[in-house]
């Protein structure tokens, strides 16, 4: 094969083991035959629309099949695949298309509405809209031509760009190279021990790297089967893993908590579960000791899309020893904490910095970002941690002033700037605050303009079209001003003091 990229990978297990189920929805199975045939074909669609080597897909639908053919499609005809978070706004959506200059858009019906603006308008993309059905709902992208398709792609080539909000209120579009999700997916494989009757059930949203780089891929590397579900349903996942005796979870903590809380979690037949897998932020070791009562550790890592994502792994063995940390560094990872140039000794907390093959090469069309976070071979990810005597991380806190709300990170540079457009607020700042559910939610400390009457409902009901409802915060706190040093820079911190 010429294509030694992600997209050969349904044409290499389809040889291997074509009538095994590797995807189901809504109780329709998709075989390994099925997914590379209706792949191809979609990829011969594709590519009588225009679509070449090196050209921009974006995608904006709920998890299906339909977007892991696009996907794959995608990906065999050297293009790059552009995975749209469904919860953005109509402005944000906007500009992730504007900025990936992507030539098409592949949006899921339910989802349209977000897509009819005249700032989409003015971008001029060929737009095509589908149904979620288990893969059908693409059959009119579907060329006749079946053949094989088989582009020279090497594994450096970009495959991916997946965007995160950015400190300066932008987002961030971090490209991700074949070689990239191959290696985070090697990672993976050396820490737990995936096999190849594995079911995985896969509730989380695949545009972000976790799901689908952590879990999908793997899943479909081994020749397992991904159970599809287009939203978390806590009561509904209960159900789901006893009956189908799902093998494999992944959640982030507001996740967990939720499926602690449904009503047949203590009742349930949970035996098939022996790996639970979890990401986004530490999870409290209340709710690890849950799962531990139902004779299941969940596996913590540290990762961040960058590095695609995984960097650090707290392997089940070492679960309860090390408790509420990160772990220690993947196999085909390097981590340091380090100050400066200079690795922190033990205890003391310094920038995680990661190394490695999974580590992106830079941010699209972004020489400065790029610039300012990758150096001397080393992703600067702007966490801070402790690591102990074994090289065990903790993560403590953020150099960067994001936070991470139910799984999802929020930067307040992104909601500041938004708060900023309404004419009766003076000034602003953003911070992240613990939340029992979420993990963390925004605060909002505001200053009025001289005369101004302004409610919380007022300020929060502002940010309602501006941005995704993860990112919108859940308190308002007036103050007659914010705390700035001599400089006039805004001192978060002592806003931060007023929470504790």
């Amino acid at each position: 094969m010429r294509d030694q990229g992600l997209g050969s990978w349904t044409r290499r297990r389809a040889r291997m083991t074509p009538d095994r189920p590797a995807l189901v929805q809504d109780g329709r199975a998709t075989t390994y035959a099925d997914l590379h045939r209706a792949s191809t074909r979609l990829a011969h669609g594709l590519r009588e629309r225009g679509i070449t080597r090196g050209d921009r897909v974006a995608f904006l639908g709920l998890n299906g099949v339909e977007m892991v053919l696009s996907m794959f499609a995608t990906a065999k005809l050297g293009g790059v695949f552009v995975p749209v978070n469904t919860r953005l706004a109509p402005p944000e959506l906007a500009y992730v298309l504007g900025h990936s200059g992507a030539r098409l858009l592949l949006i899921e019906d339910a989802l349209a509405a977000s897509a009819s603006t005249p700032e989409v308008d003015e971008l001029a993309l060929d737009i095509v809209t589908f149904t979620r059905d288990a893969g059908a709902g693409l059959d009119a992208l579907h060329a006749p031509d079946d053949g094989e398709v088989d582009e020279l792609i090497a594994l450096d080539d970009l495959f991916m760009i997946q965007y995160t909000s950015g400190t300066s209120g932008r987002p961030k579009g971090v490209m991700l190279t074949h070689a990239n999700v191959v290696w985070n997916v090697y990672n993976l494989l050396v820490d737990i021990d995936l096999g190849s009757d594995e079911v995985a059930l896969v509730t989380a949203p695949l545009f972000h790297t976790a799901a689908l780089n952590q879990v999908l891929f793997p899943t479909i590397l081994k020749g397992g089967t991904a159970l599809l579900e287009a939203r978390f349903d806590p009561v509904a996942a209960v159900d789901i893993i006893e009956r189908e005796r799902v093998t494999l979870l992944f959640g982030v903590t507001s996740m967990y908590l939720a499926l602690a809380a449904a009503p047949r979690f203590h009742a349930a037949d949970l035996a098939s579960l022996h790996l639970a897998l979890s990401g986004g932020a530490p999870i409290p070791e209340s709710l690890l000791h849950t799962w531990l009562d139902r004779g299941l550790m969940i596996v913590q890592g540290y990762g961040l899309t960058e590095a695609s994502p995984g960097a650090t792994m707290l392997r089940a063995a070492d679960g309860v020893r090390k408790l509420g940390t990160a772990g220690t560094a993947c196999f085909f990872a390097d981590v340091r904490v380090a100050a400066g140039d200079e690795d922190v000794p033990a205890g003391e907390p310094g920038e995680v910095l990661v190394s490695g093959p999974n580590v992106s090469p830079g941010y699209w069309q972004d020489p400065r970002a790029t610039e300012a976070a990758f150096t001397d071979e080393w992703l600067h990810t702007g966490d801070v941690a402790t690591a102990d005597g074994e090289g065990y991380l903790r993560i403590v806190d953020r150099i960067k002033d994001m936070y991470i709300s139910g799984g999802e990170n929020v930067y307040p540079a992104e909601v500041e700037q938004a708060l900023h457009e309404h004419p009766q607020i003076a000034e602003c700042a953003v911070i992240g605050v613990p939340d029992e559910r979420w993990g963390e939610v925004g605060r909002v400390f505001v200053v009025t303009r001289p005369g101004a009457h302004l409610s919380e409902s007022d300020v929060l009901a502002h940010l309602d079209e501006r941005l995704a409802r993860y990112k919108r915060p859940a308190s308002v706190v007036f103050l007659p001003e914010l705390p700035h040093n001599a400089s006039g820079k805004l001192i978060k911190s002592r806003l931060r003091e007023t929470t504790r």
